[in-house]
């Protein structure tokens, strides 16, 4: 059996409506994890600045132009593999891409992707989210990004390719999102998430376990936690959870990173065990 195993921290920041700041936490958790061994590190959504959503969209320029600076330099320095999670790109019509890239070992950017549900919700009077208002949704195409061992980091084993789903954050409530990315051919898929805490209370777990677990295919979640500003709270909880929805790690509701050591060829075992993937008989 070819050895496939990788290193995976999902880490969980409490970012904070100032750029600076924000990307000093990400700086210090990348850097603790990367020590601690890891190939591939997840940021969450969010990551560079966590504000109101006009306050991200005023930004928008500032933030992107910082993340895409230091994010592939930090890549180099640590050797490793940063799938950064979630960050505001200014569009033409004055909205943001909600965007997430990944950025190689080298510090080449090889995929990027534009959220494309966005959190249009009243949860309670007091906490309504409109993210559409200053957002847009990028376009219908799910993103895949096949990379080699090679450009992941420190790895001492037998070349292999690993095939890297993309999604942040609402889009975990759409199943027929993950099941495109498994048809085209997703190993791990990441969700950085900046969840609130009630609904993060009542449906994270349990969604990231159904998604990993329909799809027999492994699922990273780095996550925000805690308050930002003055009134936003998330969850917190970051996650990587197995084929079999084994939670491997779950970094609890405080600043760091869960970590797991992954084999990849357990996709295979799960799927030979249980093949519900191909039992489907309706399309999708």
């Amino acid at each position: 059996m070819n050895m496939s195993k990788l290193n995976i921290a999902a880490i969980q920041l409490n970012s904070q409506p100032n750029l600076d700041e924000s990307l000093g936490q990400c700086y210090s958790a990348i850097e603790s994890a990367a020590k601690s061994g890891v190939n591939l590190i997840a940021l969450p959504e969010n990551f560079a600045f966590l504000g109101d959503e006009i306050q991200k969209q005023q930004k928008g320029a500032e933030i992107s132009e910082n993340v895409l600076d230091v994010i592939p330099k930090w890549s180099k320095e640590f050797n490793v593999t940063i799938l950064a999670g979630g960050f505001p790109v200014p569009v033409s019509n004055g909205k943001v891409y909600n965007r997430s890239i990944i950025c190689d070992a080298t510090g080449k950017i090889v995929a990027s992707y534009n959220k494309i549900h966005l959190f249009d919700v009243s949860l309670t009077s007091d906490e309504t989210y409109r993210e559409s208002e200053t957002v847009e949704a990028g376009d219908l195409t799910p993103t895949v990004c096949t990379l080699s061992s090679e450009n992941l980091g420190s790895i001492t084993q037998d070349p292999f390719n690993v095939n890297l789903g993309m999604t942040i954050c609402y889009d975990l409530r759409f199943p027929e999102l993950f099941r495109e990315l498994t048809n085209l051919g997703s190993e791990i898929i990441f969700v950085p998430a900046a969840f609130t805490q009630p609904t993060g209370k009542a449906h994270w777990e349990v969604l990231l376990r159904a998604r990993a677990i329909e799809n027999s295919l492994f699922i990273v979640a780095p996550a925000q936690t805690g308050t930002h500003g003055s009134k936003r709270k998330t969850h917190g909880h970051a996650m990587i959870i197995d084929p079999w929805g084994n939670i491997l790690s779950d970094a609890g509701t405080e600043p760091g990173f869960a970590m797991a050591a992954i084999d990849l060829n357990l996709i295979s075992e799960v799927r030979q065990k249980l093949p519900s993937i191909h039992h489907r008989v309706l399309p999708g």
